[in-house]
């Protein structure tokens, strides 16, 4: 174990040293963050273990209505309220749960839920996120009957089942790639420096929270990451393939699960397709961070994670926000 870690800050070294000074570290990762259960909160790790579909555990389950339709905090806000605890050990990649390894499931005014980590038996069938449908391994009557509860309407909870599933993404902007349960990509970035430019024109600031991405970056200006078209991460390289157009959940305190109108009201001005791509027909959308997907998903090798500290090295760049795509 001390060895392998030794032998990878070793190998960021030697990789920062080589940089060229067409390639100099625009940015370092400042935060990690997976979100087991979709729309409800997010765990903060200090390094994070690679996988295709996006970090280990990352949107691994899935809340349905009783037509087997993912719920969101879009239309159910409350789910921000939901935490979710898993085993100390289990973002190490390569750990492996055993019969008592649990994730744990919390929220205000319920009783804990643990929902076991080994692979469940029954099948749900007809589950659907976005514009994908398929078939996902039901946990069971006790989760079904607490998530019920909790939203007030029939729920069950069913995880993504890689072994007879694949998710593709858009093939029009990251062809080969797949995803879990994300909206649409399996890695969402974004910056400090974008954060920081919203929270100053706000009455009252934001956390990075409201906008969910697993990779969270500072040192760079803001928004500079719109204009990335490859990085690299601790010697991982990394596609922008899409700028992240929001919806409402924004809008949603992830400590209250209460919405507003803002930020998006605020980003409406200056983050808008209308003002970022003054050329290109208006459709409504507002930008914050850029969808990206792991190049190098199909490495050999070991110590596939990055971690907080992290350089971020910008390969490939446009020269505007008006040439990126939306």
């Amino acid at each position: 174990m001390f060895v392998g870690r030794w032998r990878m800050q070793e190998r960021k070294q030697e990789m920062e040293n080589a940089l060229s000074p067409a390639s100099e570290v625009a940015a370092r990762v400042s935060s990690l963050f997976v979100y087991p259960i979709k729309s409800c909160r997010g765990i903060s790790l200090s390094q994070a273990a690679l996988t295709p579909a996006g970090f280990l555990w990352d949107r691994n389950w899935l809340i349905v209505n009783d037509k087997g339709r993912g719920l969101t905090q879009r239309v159910e806000p409350k789910l921000a309220l939901i935490e979710v605890e898993m085993p100390k050990h289990a973002f190490a990649e390569d750990w492996e749960p055993n019969k008592s390894s649990n994730m744990v499931v919390r929220a205000p005014g319920m009783d804990a839920l643990k929902v076991s980590l080994a692979k469940p038996d029954k099948i749900a069938d007809g589950v659907s996120v976005w514009e994908w449908s398929g078939s996902a391994l039901d946990e069971g009557e006790e989760a079904s009957q607490w998530f019920t509860n909790f939203v007030g309407k029939p729920c069950r909870l069913v995880r993504f089942d890689s072994a007879s599933e694949t998710r593709p993404v858009d093939p029009n902007y990251a062809p080969g790639h797949i995803a879990k349960f994300s909206d649409m990509y399996p890695f969402l970035l974004a910056s400090q420096g974008s954060l920081d430019s919203l929270n100053k024109l706000l009455k009252e600031p934001v956390r990075i929270n409201r906008f969910r991405p697993n990779i969270f970056v500072d040192g760079c200006e803001p928004f500079a990451e719109d204009l990335w078209t490859e990085i690299l991460i601790n010697d991982f390289t990394f596609h922008g393939v899409k700028l992240c157009s929001r919806c409402k959940v924004p809008t949603i305190s992830q400590e209250t699960g209460i919405g507003g109108q803002e930020p998006i009201e605020t980003l409406r001005n200056y983050r808008s397709d209308k003002v970022l791509q003054p050329k290109r027909k208006p459709q409504g959308k507002i930008y914050f961070g850029q969808n990206m997907v792991w190049k190098d998903r199909l490495g050999d090798g070991i110590g596939k994670t990055i971690e907080i500290g992290d350089p971020i090295v910008v390969l490939g760049k446009l020269s505007s926000p008006a040439e990126a795509a939306t």
